[in-house]
């Protein structure tokens, strides 16, 4: 990942950027920078920001029509009407074979939840609505927590500081930083709030295709994994459980992944650009 700037530029005879030419020095020290194709142009750029538009569309919908006693299967309906009415595909349908156009993951389901028409959400309730688009064959990628009606104070808590972490984990996101300084940041203040980090799952590079380089751990160590360089695009999807970080991949649907001790995890999601200023949100 991200060798061989220099020897692709003698290679083919063609005068580097300014930028080029950074980005070789840094291969030259040492660093992990990413190969040119994670480098969107300008023009990949707004392809991804105008899905990203109907990506948050589709959630702003959902805030709106969620309630006690909505089956998932009626979200999964509105995802879709919406997604096509605006001239894009829901990412997730067909997807490696997912049957849904949109993960809907309560209380200790982790992430990956399967809508159903019976599953039913109740009072008290928190879920994760995990909404991807594809327009004109450009991704974009976000999710937002709910609660419904009357929530365990334990349970809001987790939903805020979990925002609080993609929060400081954008924060930690600057040009010519590195990966492991998102995680750092998100698993420092999830494990001051008392909380875990999962480690099976990960942010990822999006854009020209539903799951790119880099993996965007939520845990890890300053200074370390791929160098964050303007034209990236990327999520970061911090999912902080309540008790322990183990997690149980459903043998059942092959997709559903749930807390090892039945305790909630919470999610929130964004996918951004880096540019030379820091970081741009695509999706809210």
């Amino acid at each position: 990942m991200g060798k061989g700037y220099r020897k692709w530029f003698v290679k083919s005879g063609v005068v580097p950027t300014e930028f080029e030419k950074k980005m070789m020095e840094y291969e030259r020290r040492g660093y992990l920078v990413p190969p040119r194709k994670l480098i969107k142009t300008a023009e990949q750029i707004e392809g991804i920001r105008l899905s990203g538009l109907v990506n948050t569309g589709v959630l702003d919908l959902i805030e709106k029509e969620i309630k006690i006693g909505m089956s998932t299967e009626e979200i999964d309906k509105l995802v879709y009407d919406y997604t096509v009415s605006h001239g894009a595909i829901p990412a997730p349908l067909n997807y490696e074979g997912f049957p849904k156009s949109v993960c809907t993951s309560i209380n200790e389901v982790v992430c990956h939840g399967i809508p159903n028409p019976k599953t039913i959400l109740k009072e008290g309730d928190i879920i994760n609505v995990d909404v991807s688009t594809i327009l004109n064959g450009y991704y974009s990628d976000a999710s937002r927590m709910f609660c419904l009606g009357k929530v365990s104070p334990e349970k809001q808590r987790l939903v805020d500081v979990t925002k609080e972490c993609l929060k400081i984990g954008m924060e930690a996101a600057k040009p010519y930083g590195f990966v492991g300084d998102i995680g750092f940041a998100i698993e420092q203040h999830a494990r001051k709030n008392g909380y875990s980090v999962v480690r099976d799952l990960t942010g990822h590079g999006v854009g020209l295709a539903f799951h790119e380089e880099p993996e965007v751990c939520h845990f890890g160590k300053p200074h370390t994994g791929m160098m964050l360089v303007p034209g990236m695009v990327f999520t970061i999807e911090p999912m902080i459980n309540m008790g322990k970080c183990a997690v149980i991949f459903s043998q059942k649907d092959g997709w559903t992944v749930t807390t090892r001790d039945g305790l909630p995890s919470a999610q929130w999601e964004h996918t951004f650009v880096m540019t030379e200023e820091g970081l741009e949100i695509l999706t809210y």
